[in-house]
């Protein structure tokens, strides 16, 4: 039975795509049958989350952990189904996730803006048109500049 010790990122990347969780000594260990072992960078040292999906991308890397002279290699496959794990790795990467509240919100500002400078240009239009009622030469001329 493999249970997290200790979950600490040595170091988090962040990529337009993904948030990467670099690992190194000390920073990480496991239980494994009552006893605890050290991550050693052997093979992987990272883990790979997809910033929109907030899934595990590298599954395939295997960890290696020591404990004296005794080396166990645990697959990725096999941490992510410990609920502890996950729970830690969420904690250390969430604030890297891409937020979809905030990108609609951009997307709903960009838009507000659009829609007011469009109603803006067509107030100047209007007014163009009533300075040209009123034979207004100088009106005219200031409001055609502000197109």
């Amino acid at each position: 039975m493999v249970t997290v010790k200790m979950l600490k990122p040595y170091y988090v990347k962040t990529e337009e795509k993904y948030v990467r969780i670099i690992l190194a000594y000390q920073y990480f260990s496991v239980m494994i049958n009552k006893k605890v072992y050290q991550f050693i960078p052997v093979e992987a040292n990272e883990i790979r989350i997809n910033r929109k999906t907030k899934r595990v991308e590298n599954t395939d890397a295997i960890f290696a952990f020591q404990n004296g002279k005794d080396v166990v290699n645990v697959p990725m496959a096999k941490l992510i189904s410990i609920p502890d794990f996950l729970k830690q790795l969420h904690s250390i990467a969430e604030s890297y996730y891409h937020n979809e509240s905030t990108i609609s919100k951009t997307d709903q500002e960009k838009a507000t803006h659009l829609f007011i400078h469009e109603l803006e240009r067509d107030n100047i239009k209007r007014l163009i048109d009533m300075a040209l009622d009123a034979r207004d030469e100088n009106a005219f001329k200031e409001l055609v500049e502000l197109l």
